[in-house]
């Protein structure tokens, strides 16, 4: 018996691999490959045209002294800070609204998800038209109100805001995602808060939070790692076709850094020592994050 249970065993192990085989050869090809072809890389001296010279560690050294690597990094921590909390809790907002539209809840969740499908070189496109300090619509309308809006495009220390803003045309996946996780919230769990004397916001706080905290984790982790990786908005907006006129380092992000030194400049060797410093930071990001899920995560169903 135990014997056939052995070899059942053995066929679903090998059922299992089979199944998994496309995925685990296009981890192998598409990401494996690449990173470690990348850190090879980065220990080379590399133009495209020429054969790869090592060079040991001379890449890295020279980032302990390239101003823009300090500044590129800074100006993308900087963004993930404004925009993940951002577009959490717009998110989250809609979601919650959502929850109350009955039955034109079809409706408006695709009208949600719709900015979803624009492409990022038109929400670069959009950044310049909607932000514009002297026409655009968004100061345009704060004017109607008697607010005078900032000169989003051009003033260093609004550059960020305006794009975190922009950020928030593609939240459409995030508020179906935390919708779904609000209709799972038992209404048991509820109305039991309800009786009690919990308030809205008591119920909110101590019963829905901690049961969607799941997916919140899961989008916060999600967009902390596109916020690291942010390139075609800002580099459309601020860098593309030639644009010295709203160029400024306030918008250069890490990404468009490593792009101009592996494509602008063909310092590839150098472009692979930096990618390889955003994957350490990324992979920082993402570890302490995962800490915190044992403190703030709750899983409904977990007995610990």
């Amino acid at each position: 018996m135990s014997e056939a249970r052995g070899r059942l065993r053995n066929g679903d192990t090998r059922a299992a691999f089979l199944f998994l085989s496309p995925w685990l050869v296009g981890f192998l090809l598409w990401t494996a490959y690449p990173v470690v072809y990348t850190a090879y890389l980065s220990l080379t001296d590399y133009d495209v045209i020429n054969d790869p010279t090592f060079v040991g560690t001379e890449n890295y050294r020279e980032m302990l002294t390239d101003d823009k690597v300090t500044l590129a990094l800074g100006n993308t921590a900087i963004y993930a800070v404004l925009s993940v909390p951002f577009q959490l809790g717009v998110s989250l907002a809609l979601a919650l609204l959502l929850q109350r539209a009955g039955r034109a809840r079809g409706l408006f969740r695709t009208a949600f998800f719709l900015p979803k499908m624009t492409p990022p070189v038109a929400i670069g496109v959009l950044v310049l038209l909607l932000l514009n300090g002297q026409s655009g619509l968004l100061n345009e309308s704060l004017s109607w109100v008697g607010i005078d809006g900032p000169n989003w495009t051009t003033d260093p220390p609004w550059v960020k805001p305006g794009l975190a803003l922009m950020s928030l045309w593609t939240i459409g996946a995030e508020i179906i995602i935390l919708l779904a996780a609000l209709e799972n919230v038992p209404r048991e769990l509820w109305e039991a808060a309800r009786v009690d004397g919990a308030s809205w916001w008591g119920r909110f706080r101590h019963v829905t939070l901690p049961m969607i905290s799941g997916p919140l984790y899961f989008l916060a982790l999600v967009d902390t790692i596109a916020a690291f990786q942010s390139f075609t908005e800002a580099y459309t907006a601020y860098f593309g076709a030639g644009n010295s006129t709203y160029g400024n380092d306030a918008a250069l992000f890490y990404v468009i850094y490593v792009f101009q030194q592996a494509f602008e400049f063909l310092h590839m060797g150098y472009a692979a020592a930096l990618a390889m410093l955003l994957f350490l930071v990324v992979l920082v990001v993402t570890a302490g994050q995962s800490a915190l899920t044992r403190r703030y995560v709750f899983y409904y169903g977990d007995q610990r």
